[in-house]
Order: C-alpha cells, then sequence, then structure tokens
C-alpha cells in the first residue's frame, strides 16, 4: 500500500444503545463488482495494463488537483495583477522542473490516461485550466502540441460511460483494493 492514493482509514469507537454499549468499526469504502469476463488473453493484458497506468498516473491527477486549489487560494490573496503574473510564473516553471522528468516518462496511453484523469479529478478539462491559468493563446499552443501527438487536452471523462472500466479501476485504487 505504497501507493498516495490509498489511505487507510479505520475508526473505532463504541456507542450507548438502551443501556448497552455497542462497538462499531468504520473502515474505507468496499466496491464490489461482478467478475470480469474477457473474450481473449489480449483483452485480459489490456486490462492489467489499464490497472498499471492508473496507479502510475492517479497519484499525479491528484498533485495536479491539489496544486490547482493551492494556487487558486493563494492567487485569491493577491491584490493586483502584476503580483498574480509573477506568482503563475513562478508556479509555470516549478511545475516544469518537478513534471517535466516524470511527463516524459509516461508512455503515450498513459499521458491520454493522464488527460482524463486530470478531468475527473478536477472537474474540468485541461485545456480548461490552461486557459483560465494562463490564456487563450498558451492554452492553444498547448493544444496543437498534445494535438500533434494525437491526444487532445479538451478530453472529458465519462464515468458512466466510455470511461466506466476506468472508472471502476479507479475506484478499486482508491479503496485499496488493487
Amino acid at each position: 500500500m505504497d501507493s498516495p492514493t490509498f489511505v487507510p482509514t479505520v475508526k473505532v469507537g463504541k456507542v450507548l444503545h438502551e443501556g448497552d454499549s455497542i462497538q462499531y468499526m468504520e473502515m474505507n469504502n468496499v466496491y464490489v463488482y461482478p467478475q470480469l469476463t474477457f473474450k481473449n488473453k489480449r483483452q485480459a493484458q489490456q486490462y492489467m495494463r489499464l490497472v498499471q497506468n492508473v496507479k502510475k498516473v492517479l497519484p499525479i491527477a491528484k498533485e495536479a488537483r491539489m496544486m490547482l486549489i493551492e494556487t487558486t487560494e493563494y492567487l485569491e490573496t493577491l491584490s493586483n495583477d502584476k503580483e498574480k503574473a509573477e506568482h503563475m510564473k513562478r508556479v509555470e516553471e516549478d511545475i516544469f522542473k518537478t513534471y517535466k522528468p516524470k511527463m516524459k516518462k509516461l508512455t503515450y496511453s498513459q499521458g491520454k490516461l493522464l488527460i482524463k484523469l486530470i478531468d475527473r479529478e478536477c472537474h474540468s478539462s485541461s485545456y480548461d485550466m490552461i486557459k483560465a491559468f494562463m490564456g487563450p493563446i498558451r492554452a492553444g499552443f498547448w493544444q496543437v502540441f498534445a494535438w500533434g501527438f494525437g491526444a487532445s487536452l479538451k478530453k472529458e471523462y465519462d464515468a458512466q460511460g466510455v470511461d466506466r472500466l476506468t472508472e471502476r479501476v479507479v475506484l478499486m485504487v482508491e479503496s485499496g483494493q488493487i
């Protein structure tokens, strides 16, 4: 359980009910799904690859969410646009310094999955976040850059549709089941 996405919580307590004390225990959610059946070995391998990819990029998506929240909260405390621009420049430099080596190690499918998981975590597409913080021109540049690799920063996460298997894997990873 070395993954930063899994935080085990077990709360033990007692409740007094009609003069009798009853001990209880609260634990993390446990998700129960029907057993997956695969048509062939290739499909099973694709599922295992999805599990590995989610385990690799979900922590990055969660870090992006926390960074977004912290940056937004701090920007609200700044009084003028010059201070905000300077802070955003420092944040951008820090992001490049910290995450560029990590991003270079991602595969094509992990990068596309990361775009979707950022949308899942932040409830906003990567394109919209870049546009909000850095402006439409830079967002357009990064969208064209992603498009050159066959990806799109505007991809949205559809937990009930196309991405339901990914959602299943994400929930199970978060709960520590896989």
